[in-house]
Parts: C-alpha cells; structure tokens; sequence
C-alpha cells in the first residue's frame, strides 16, 4: 500500500511540536522560580491552552531534565490530586530543595518567586 503525503501534518507530528514547545519553554524556568500553566501556555503562543500544558507535563517520564515541578496553577497551588500517582509530594519536596517556600495550603507566593521572562517584563 503506498502512502500519499498531504503535506498536513499528523496528528502526533502536531502532539509532538506541542511538547517541544512546551519543554524548552519550561526549561528556561530559573532555578527557584514558578511559572504557571497559564504563563508557559501564553509564552508558547498557545494562549487558553493551560490545562493542555499540564498534559503535556504528565507526559515526561520521571526523572527528567526538564524542570517540570516549576510548573504551578495560577492560585500559586501545586495541584493536589490522586491521579497525579505522588508526582504532586514529589513537586512540593522539589520546590522545597530549590528554596522556594510553600506553606501547609500547598501555596507559593506568585509576587516573591514568579519567574518573569523578558517577554512579559512590562506587563506584570
């Protein structure tokens, strides 16, 4: 059978470019600094796609060099769930290592520790 190329991407050529995207956006994130879903989702060009952000992330196989545990919701939450299988304890102890503080709430302080890239400098 002979494949006709529509010059359209497939499906997993556009998953994967999205990854990407995300992963070396992420790892520009300093050392003890967060940004959030919202904030990696905008950098990326890919804005209302916050929660596609966080899929992309459960998608790294642990561990990983990427940095994703500097990666929050936008309360400034590390997101607390059972279907995060531990990863959200391995985040908060991650952070931990990094100085960042978090208190009994899972809260970080966005105004201390928000990490701000040049691109958005002028409109925090």
């Amino acid at each position: 059978m002979m494949m006709v190329s529509t010059g359209k991407p497939n499906d997993m050529t556009v998953k994967k470019s999205f990854d990407l995207r995300v992963y070396e956006a992420v790892s520009q994130i300093p050392f003890g600094q967060v940004a959030t879903y919202g904030r990696i989702a905008e950098l990326i060009g890919a804005y209302g796609c916050a929660r596609q952000i966080g899929w992309s992330l459960k998608r790294l196989r642990l561990p990983s060099t990427i940095p994703w545990h500097r990666v929050i919701n936008a309360k400034g939450e590390v997101s607390m769930s059972i279907g995060r299988e531990g990863t959200d304890w391995v985040q908060i102890d991650l952070l931990k290592r990094e100085g960042v503080f978090i208190d009994q709430n899972s809260k970080i302080q966005l105004g201390r520790y928000l990490w701000k890239p040049a691109l958005f400098k002028n409109s925090d």
